[in-house]
């Protein structure tokens, strides 16, 4: 059975409720962006760093990609666990926001924070 990849199809995100038209042919995560949405956290975008891991409640998905075995074990995929940034819909779909990292995005960053730390001596007046 082939996909129709045009029509917008609905995309809900369990804890929030919120829902967003997402077209075939494009990612969970692109789809919410392109409308300006939040609720699934947005990291590279090409899964490489697992920041969009969801869990699929209900519906289906297509694979756009792999997905890396780094953030999403075959045990979890096996659970419904993958990327928003690398599955399109091929039906409405419900999912979760598999929650934060653990670990920071970007080791760099925290550096960064930690590098120029807010002075707190009084102003002169």
């Amino acid at each position: 059975m082939a996909v129709d990849t045009r029509s917008p199809l609905q995309v809900q995100i369990a804890q929030t409720g919120e829902c967003y038209a997402c077209a075939g042919e494009e990612s969970l995560l692109r789809g919410m962006l392109r409308l300006g949405r939040r609720g699934i956290p947005v990291g590279c975008v090409n899964g490489g760093c697992g920041v969009c891991k969801v869990r699929i409640v209900e519906g289906r998905v297509r694979a756009l990609g792999p997905v890396s075995r780094a953030h999403v074990s075959a045990d979890e995929e096996a659970r419904g666990y993958t990327l928003a940034c690398r599955v399109a819909p091929t039906e409405p779909v419900r999912l979760e926001v598999a929650g934060r990292l653990s670990k920071p995005f970007s080791g760099a960053r925290a550096m960064v924070a930690h590098a120029h730390p807010p002075t707190t001596q009084p102003k002169e007046t």
